[in-house]
């Protein structure tokens, strides 16, 4: 089969998106299939405003058809809101072309952080940009629920995997502390909620892996926090092997894929009961979920890392994307749309 994904993001960003596409076009390539890939390193670029680490594409709209004409595509996915997702959807309705979507990203929640713009006009925006899917694939049930309640339509789940071959508990980084260590890795930004982490007034170490916007002002800020940079791979494993918890402090994720890859090296889960770690941390076993995070924290040190790797080890890449596969193997655009209403759209970025 035939699949285009179109994503405003793509490397060289760091995120949970980018390591999901690049891991279902891996494995989609394994099962057989003939995987294209609409992206801004094919496009001139400007950064975002407010996030200049995210580029934009400008006017793709003219490439984008281009490019959809050529493939001669059997089923196509719009993996983000952005330009080029715009660009893909217009097309698609057009030409009365199925595609579906998928909805990565807390974005009202994203957008309120950092513009005042009213959640209800953000939900409105993309309730009208997923509605024209076949379906919009999410990866948890209970975010599923969550965009069911701002009434999204043609809602389906599409989990995530974790790289067990390289997420594993062996050759921990020799950070060269005494006492606990308690880290968090990923983006550092706002929208992270990741002072909630700094701020804990807990006995022990805290670690932070990553990069981001934020990462020279909470560096200042917080001089008795390590802050190691972005790390990849192997080291990456290695550093979150080092742990003792992994507290997530963020609230508006829709997974986290760094909570499997924690626990894929046996490091037990400190975070709220939100979406997200409410889907993958089993209470008591693999975690702690509680408002008070000091308190998940400390009690997450004494869960065994043994049930983490167990859990972690059901969740395979290839599991995931043979769920990919099945949604765009029955939404094949072998019939035509019958709404192709068309309007002109604005993009609001991070």
């Amino acid at each position: 089969m035939k699949i285009v994904i179109i994503t405003d993001a793509w490397e060289p960003q760091v995120n949970g998106v980018v390591r999901t596409l690049k891991q279902t076009r891996q494995y989609l390539i394994e099962l057989g299939h003939d995987v294209h890939l609409i992206t801004p390193q094919q496009f001139k670029t400007i950064p975002c405003p407010t996030y200049p680490s995210i580029p934009l594409s400008l006017l793709p709209g003219r490439k984008v058809k281009k490019l959809l004409d050529s493939y001669q595509t059997n089923a196509i996915h719009i993996a983000t809101e952005g330009p080029l997702g715009m660009a893909a959807r217009r097309w698609c309705l057009r030409n009365g072309i199925q595609f579906t979507t998928s909805y990565h990203t807390q974005f009202p929640e994203y957008i309120r952080l950092r513009l005042p713009i009213p959640l209800s006009w953000s939900y409105a925006w993309l309730k009208r940009f997923h509605g024209k899917a076949v379906h919009t694939l999410v990866p948890t049930a209970s975010q599923k629920q969550r965009l069911l309640s701002h009434g999204f339509q043609n809602i389906e789940v599409w989990g995530r995997g974790v790289e067990t071959e390289i997420f594993t508990p062996e050759n921990p980084q020799q950070l060269g502390l005494t006492g606990p260590v308690f880290m968090n890795m990923g983006r550092v930004a706002v929208e992270k909620n990741i002072e909630a982490f700094l701020q804990l007034d807990i006995k022990g170490n805290k670690v932070v892996v990553g990069d981001g916007p934020d990462l020279e002002h909470l560096r200042q800020k917080y001089p008795d926090v390590i802050f190691t940079g972005a790390k990849f791979g192997k080291e990456l494993a290695s550093y979150l092997a080092a742990a003792d918890v992994f507290v997530f402090p963020s609230k508006t994720d829709t997974f986290g894929l760094v909570l499997l890859e924690a626990m894929a090296c046996g490091v037990p889960i400190a975070a709220y009961p939100v979406t997200g770690p409410a889907d993958i941390v089993q209470e008591g076993i693999t975690g702690y979920l509680d408002e008070d995070l000091t308190l998940a924290a400390e009690k997450a040190l004494n869960l065994s890392g043994d049930k983490c790797i167990e859990y972690a080890k059901n969740h395979s890449w290839l599991a995931c994307t043979k769920v990919f596969s099945d949604f765009m193997f029955n939404n094949r655009h072998n019939k035509k749309l019958k709404d192709t209403d068309i309007t002109n759209q604005s993009f609001w970025c991070l």
